[in-house]
């Protein structure tokens, strides 16, 4: 098995794993502003999590891809990460 596929697949499972505990934490706790404090919480993961499976990914395809094609994917990212994070 490809490690960095390895790798990619275990941050999503880390990522889905954290999701998971978020929502049964927001069950237990049964107040909407703490459930909004944690849900609030898992902004920051969402994002991380995409730039580190990302990230992983394209070292994996480092020596198939020209500086062009990096350059594009990049701002691929980037547009992504302003679309999730613009308020």
């Amino acid at each position: 098995m490809d490690k960095y596929v390895s790798w990619m697949a275990t941050l999503r499972l880390l990522s889905g794993s954290i999701e998971i505990a978020a929502a049964l934490l927001m069950l237990r706790l049964n107040q909407v502003d703490k459930a909004l404090v944690v849900n609030s919480g898992l902004a920051l993961v969402g994002p991380s999590v995409l730039i580190l499976t990302t990230a992983v990914g394209l070292t994996g395809m480092a020596q198939q891809l020209s500086w062009g094609k990096f350059a594009w994917i990049a701002c691929g990212v980037t547009f992504l990460l302003i679309g999730i994070l613009k308020k």
